[in-house]
């Protein structure tokens, strides 16, 4: 366990500065492994991954449940309300909009059904308006490739073509991935041109009504379950001024299997045409006697779900932060099936419980120079929602946030001897990162899938794009007795058997040490942050975010 001395001036220390006297100083030690607790970090993931907390969908009674339960912790733990009106909570309105039974998708081929959607086995669709009946009839089918628009690295999927009243098929993740070019975008690495959330806005602004993507399993980074449990049932989203306006009138996704036969009925291969598309100059390709028609019917309504914000206010700094975040969200409860509760204990009971146990240790530890805030997102699970609410209206200024940690699905695999990092290449937090993990004898380890493009996946990205360096930190691989072997093994059958599931459940069989070193180290590394009033990490060179860091910064230092 890492100690550092903390030096502690008293107000009679600063008066007596300015004469010739010595300073005197007060000193403690800080044992960051002693302030970490693996039996509270056990029980809070617990408490939030219990049936009784329904799977914590946001707005839901198990929702409201968990925002209370994350609140009440905070208080506990001796962290300041930092929420709207001197409450630990920043309300956040979001609609909820469920698709009913009778809606209809059908993809015909010279008139006649080929496709029906079932919203379970061969396509999922929904809508993003806000109307209660949205329509499409008999739109054409085009093929833009990625679906993206990328003036850097001189990329339009759609030069040329008008896509008014069209669906707008399309492959997932990016170019790279395909060719494995290094050249191209950014090699295997997914940019966020890769991610749906980016492929659905894209078409809306080209104007399409329509947006299908084909599913496949190895780019997309996870399989067709899914796609089929995550869209379907109540959908929330931010509520958008224009009602929704901005986006196709249908969204969706087709399983690979139902987009090769659609493909073949229009007399084209899919395979030819998705190898065409990774490379330089392909041209959209329209699909010959194949139309879409839809209705969807919906229920649209608000409603109310908090992030749960406390904080620790700093010692000569307190106007900078450093800011902890992670999402209390899961997917809820789906009503149908023996087990029908979405847990989400390793996905995020895990990273809520520990935020809270980093902020109680920041207190026991003495406030350091900076402040600090923790924030408990919700709707990351409905496309980082509540972490995008956060960005455009943070509750302390984005100038005056030093860095951030981000903490999303801690795999309880037990005590490794590195640490992943996500997007490893980003920011100077990483060089910080390594100071600390150097005297446990622990290194980084990148992310050992980067095209599944898990930095554009997690909240941490809504602050990035506005600018603020921030850390996204998982528990590595390699454990310290089984070896790497054993770690990819653990991952993979959780991606496989329980990520977005009902059995990802708590169990007091886990193994929580490892989840208590990640915790331990990401508390050393803030508080390092927090208690070091010069430093401020910045994006690294050359990264996408550096120049909005830089200019906010040259604002604020001019204000």
């Amino acid at each position: 366990m890492q100690k550092r001395i903390l030096s502690l001036v008293s107000a009679a220390a600063l008066i007596a500065a300015c004469s010739s006297e010595p300073t005197p100083v007060e000193t403690k030690d800080v044992d960051f492994g002693a302030l970490i607790s693996a039996s509270d970090l056990g029980r809070r993931i617990e408490a939030l991954a219990s049936d009784d907390m329904m799977g914590r969908a946001p707005g839901s009674a198990g929702g409201k449940m968990a925002a209370q339960y994350i609140a009440d912790e905070m208080k506990a733990a001796g962290l300041e309300p930092m929420g709207d009106n001197g409450t630990y909570f920043q309300n956040v309105t979001l609609t909820e909009s469920t698709v009913s039974p009778d809606s209809t998708m059908t993809i015909s081929a010279n008139g006649a059904p080929l496709v029906v959607a079932d919203q379970s086995t061969n396509a999922v669709f929904w809508t993003k308006r806000g109307d209660a009946t949205v329509n499409v009839a008999d739109s054409e089918l085009v093929f833009v490739g990625y679906g993206t628009v990328a003036p850097e690295y001189g990329w339009n999927d759609y030069e040329g073509l008008d896509v008014a009243g069209k669906t707008v098929v399309m492959l997932v993740n990016d170019p790279g991935f395909a060719t494995k070019d290094e050249d191209l975008f950014n090699g295997e690495s997914m940019t966020y041109y890769g991610r749906w959330t980016y492929k659905f806005e894209e078409a809306g602004r080209q104007g399409a009504a329509a947006a299908i993507i084909i599913h496949d399993r190895e780019p997309a980074s996870y399989g067709w379950n899914v796609v089929s449990g995550s869209w379907t049932g109540p959908q929330n989203d931010l509520v958008r001024p224009d009602g929704g306006a901005s986006r196709t009138q249908l969204e969706g996704w087709v399983h690979l299997d139902t987009a090769k036969a659609m493909f073949d009925a229009a007399g084209l291969d899919l395979a030819e045409l998705s190898d065409a598309s990774s490379r330089t100059g392909f041209k959209p390709v329209a699909m010959p006697g194949l139309s879409l028609d839809a209705t969807i019917n919906q229920t649209v309504s608000t409603v109310e779900s908090p992030n749960v914000a406390g904080g620790i206010r700093g010692t000569t700094r307190p106007d900078e932060y450093v800011l902890y975040m992670a999402h209390w969200d899961h997917l809820g409860d789906s009503g149908t099936g023996e087990d029908h509760i979405y847990n989400g204990a390793v996905d995020n009971a895990t990273g809520t419980a520990a935020i809270i146990e980093i902020g109680e240790a920041f207190r026991e530890a003495g406030a350091p120079e900076r402040s600090s805030i923790f924030v408990a997102v919700t709707a990351e699970e409905s496309g980082l929602l509540g972490s995008a609410f956060y960005a455009e209206q943070p509750l302390v200024p984005l100038a005056k946030t030093v860095a951030g940690i981000n903490i999303d699905a801690i795999q309880p695999v037990g005590e490794t001897k590195d640490i992943l990092v996500i997007g490893y290449g980003s920011s100077e937090i990483e060089d910080r990162l390594g100071d600390v993990l150097e005297p446990r004898g622990m290194r980084i380890e990148p992310d050992k899938n980067p095209a599944a493009g898990y930095f554009y996946r997690s909240d941490h990205i809504s602050l990035a794009k506005k600018g603020v360096p921030m850390l996204y930190a998982d528990a590595g691989i390699d454990h310290v007795s089984k070896g790497e072997e054993y770690g990819i093994a653990f991952g993979k059958e959780y991606n496989d058997v329980r990520y977005h599931e009902p059995a990802d459940e708590y169990d007091n069989s886990w193994d929580l040490s490892g989840i208590k070193q990640v915790t331990e180290i990401l508390f050393e590394l803030g508080y390092e942050l927090a208690d070091n009033g010069d430093d401020w990490p910045n994006w690294y060179d050359g990264n996408e975010f550096r120049a909005l860091r830089d200019d906010m910064r040259t604002s604020d230092s001019g204000n």
